[in-house]
């Protein structure tokens, strides 16, 4: 399998670390994993609960319309592909 150039989650081009991510959780029965970057990874399960990417956000496109999400997306999208920056979790 070929090395991905873009984040699943973000579209944007991918840097030198990249993660996989379940798309539904392997806890809850998932098997797809994508390729992200490590900021969108951690946002991804800052923003939201495994049992909610199962139930709530089962796609990519369902998970991009996640509010915290969205706002993320619009931040990072000039960001360059290495960027980090600290995650805060957004669940209560």
């Amino acid at each position: 399998m070929d090395r991905p150039t873009e984040c699943a989650l973000c579209h944007r081009q991918l840097g030198r670390r990249v993660e996989w991510h379940h798309v539904v959780p392997k806890s809850e029965g998932g098997r797809e994993i994508v390729a992200v970057h490590p900021v969108c990874h951690r946002t991804i399960h800052a923003a939201v609960t495994n049992k909610e990417l199962a139930r709530l956000y089962p796609t990519l496109d369902a998970l991009r319309g996640n509010v915290a999400i969205a706002r993320f997306l619009a931040w990072i999208a000039e960001k360059p592909p290495d960027f980090h920056a600290p995650t805060h979790t957004g669940r209560h």
